[in-house]
């Protein structure tokens, strides 16, 4: 969970990208990395595995406002996806504060969405995590492939949950996914330990904070 360090007024906070097996966590974060300032971004370091791998940066710490001397790091992590890797999921889960889904667009990969949106909810729960609270949105990638499900029917079928289309292998709806996400991490934040109170940054802050140190055509679609 978020590590507060209000002593030294630093905030480390997870990003877990999580779903099936070539759903596309792995190129979102590759997407990601590429955009942003190499200055304010450790190097992606694979943990690989016989069949599928673990992707990890350190997006390095964001200072906001020299009065207020905060500083945040994110940490972005990829599960593997394939369902025998499911011990290395529940620990890469633990002490997540928001998860991006990253689901198959098409329909011959519905049955795989769902176990793995399941097995998502079972590794956060065992690592106490509450599944019903934590940030998380959900990107339905691989849009230009065929026989996809169409977006209002995704929409119906996921409710108040945010959903995304993309096209991460292109970098569409890459940001646009991240931003919503830091967005909703922010607010959990906010609610949990007031945040904007504690620390005097905003949402806004916190995300345009984040946000010039991605290219700023990129940033600009994102906004």
């Amino acid at each position: 969970m978020v590590q507060i360090n209000m002593g030294a007024r630093e905030i480390t906070l997870k990003v877990v990208y999580y779903g099936p097996a070539l759903s596309g966590k792995t190129t979102n974060l590759q997407q990601l990395h590429q955009l942003l300032d190499p200055a304010s971004r450790g190097k992606m370091v694979t943990l690989d595995t016989t069949d599928d791998r673990t992707l990890y940066f350190d997006f390095l710490p964001i200072q906001f406002g020299a009065g207020k001397g905060v500083s945040v790091k994110l940490k972005l992590f990829t599960v593997p996806g394939q369902v025998m890797h499911k011990s290395t999921r529940k620990v890469v889960l633990a002490g997540a504060d928001a998860v991006a889904f990253i689901a198959d667009s098409q329909r011959a990969s519905a049955s795989a969405n769902a176990y793995s949106w399941r097995d998502m909810e079972a590794n956060l729960r065992a690592n106490n995590i509450d599944f019903d609270t934590i940030p998380k949105v959900v990107q339905f990638n691989k849009r230009d492939l065929p026989d996809i499900k169409p977006l209002n029917e995704i929409r119906e079928s996921w409710g108040e949950i945010p959903t995304f289309p993309a096209v991460a292998m292109k970098g569409e709806g890459v940001l646009e996914t991240f931003r919503e996400l830091l967005r909703r991490m922010v607010r959990h934040l906010d609610a949990k330990h007031q945040f904007s109170t504690n620390f005097g940054v905003s949402e806004e802050e916190f995300l345009n904070g984040v946000f010039k140190h991605v290219a700023r055509s990129d940033a600009k679609a994102a906004g």
